[in-house]
């Protein structure tokens, strides 16, 4: 049996992603900049495909631009904020401890350019306070920028509560919202959002292609110079097929979200139920609260890198945290947030179920995990000395 059990990372095209961008390629592949019949197609698909886009989250059309990625998004966001920032005087940022890395690397810099970051706990349910993040806005806070849903252990944060705080305070509001997006209901003007950042290749589009939601009026500071494309502020010729391929899998996605939502959450948490069984085991994040498709657990004893390669050889793929840093001997920076010792936090595994997903599968997954452990912890030293008294155990 083969299950791919890693969709937080990437998920597979989906048929009508792969079918929009094939007459982007063979038909209509002029440069939207030109002024020829082949160039003007593509502009008026790239002008609709920002129109639907922009319908999926309630934002207005020029509200929309498109970026390589939800990395880039972020950066974009995060540098226009300062920027804005800066010009006031005010260079104040709040986020959290447990933010993407493409988050956490773009406020280190600006912390070497003069800001101030304060990273607000996340407990050990993973969960933002919103009273905690009032009580750390100050006069010269310019931007509050905290992710919907972690892409670690999948807890989404009450972004509506802190919408409204930001508003009410004057702050500007930034969501990464990678994980969330084509599997939450998104809407930015409800959430009294300001900027927004979303990745294709989480959803069944393409990889590459991604968008950054920038409500009107918020000026943008570029990353790339040197073209006049996305009104001035995202150089560079656009990337038509990614964009409608991924304008597709948005439309396709949200248009499931109910549906898919409900039978992944409880193939969710049929999961977190068998994996629970297996003793000194935790599950991470808040049980309710989390992705429909999110399963993050820590097993006391083992190293997370082996448990994946067995897995593998089981046919299962699964991950111990975020994509970006799978090459790092590190522990998840994430797990650390929420209270996670060093030694249970290696020992993690990160499942994230597709929609097409069954109970026969969810099961195998179950069983081949406990299977998994037990031998692990068969040989492992750190596993004797817990079992014989000589280290405490730290889950129970």
């Amino acid at each position: 049996m083969k299950i791919y059990a890693d969709n937080a990372a990437t998920t597979k095209m989906s048929r009508t992603a792969i079918d929009a961008m094939i007459p982007y390629m063979e038909e209509i592949y002029g440069n939207p900049s030109s002024l020829y019949e082949i160039g003007q197609r593509a502009k008026e698909a790239l002008e609709e495909a920002r129109t639907e886009v922009a319908a999926a989250i309630n934002a207005e059309p020029r509200e929309i631009y498109f970026t390589s990625g939800g990395s880039e998004a972020d950066n974009q966001a995060l540098r226009s904020a300062a920027e804005i920032g800066k010009r006031k005087g005010i260079k104040h940022i709040i986020s959290t401890a447990f933010e993407h890395h493409a988050i956490l690397h773009t406020l280190n810099r600006l912390e070497k350019e003069g800001f101030e970051i304060t990273l607000l706990p996340v407990h050990e349910d993973g969960l933002v306070v919103p009273q905690e993040l009032e009580a750390a806005i100050r006069e010269d806070t310019c931007l509050v920028t905290i992710m919907t849903a972690n892409n670690e252990i999948g807890t989404i944060q009450p972004i509506a509560e802190i919408g409204a705080i930001c508003k009410k305070h004057g702050v500007l509001f930034h969501t990464d919202a990678v994980q969330a997006v084509g599997h939450l209901p998104t809407d930015v003007k409800a959430s009294q959002i300001d900027m927004l950042s979303a990745s294709a290749h989480k959803f069944h589009g393409p990889k590459g292609t991604g968008f950054l939601y920038v409500r009107r009026g918020v000026p943008l500071t570029n990353l790339i110079e040197g073209g006049a494309q996305e009104k001035g502020k995202r150089a560079g010729t656009e990337n038509i097929p990614g964009i409608m391929s991924m304008t597709a899998a948005l439309k396709e996605a949200v248009a499931g979200i109910e549906k898919n939502s409900a039978h992944q959450a409880a193939l969710r948490d049929r999961l977190i139920a068998g994996l629970k069984e297996i003793p000194h085991s935790a599950l991470n994040g808040d049980a309710v609260k989390r992705l429909p498709g999110n399963v993050n657990f820590c097993f006391e004893g083992i190293e997370g890198e082996s448990l994946l390669l067995l897995l593998d050889d089981k046919g299962i793929s699964a991950s111990s945290g975020s994509a970006c840093t799978s090459g790092s001997l590190d522990p998840s920076h994430v797990l650390l947030a929420i209270g996670r010792v060093h030694d249970v936090a290696h020992g993690s595994l990160r499942l994230s179920l597709g929609e097409e997903i069954t109970e026969e599968e969810v099961d195998y997954i179950i069983q081949s995990v406990r299977e998994v452990v037990e031998y692990l912890r068969s040989f492992s030293p750190v596993w004797r000395d817990l079992v014989n008294g000589k280290t405490p155990f730290l889950l129970p």
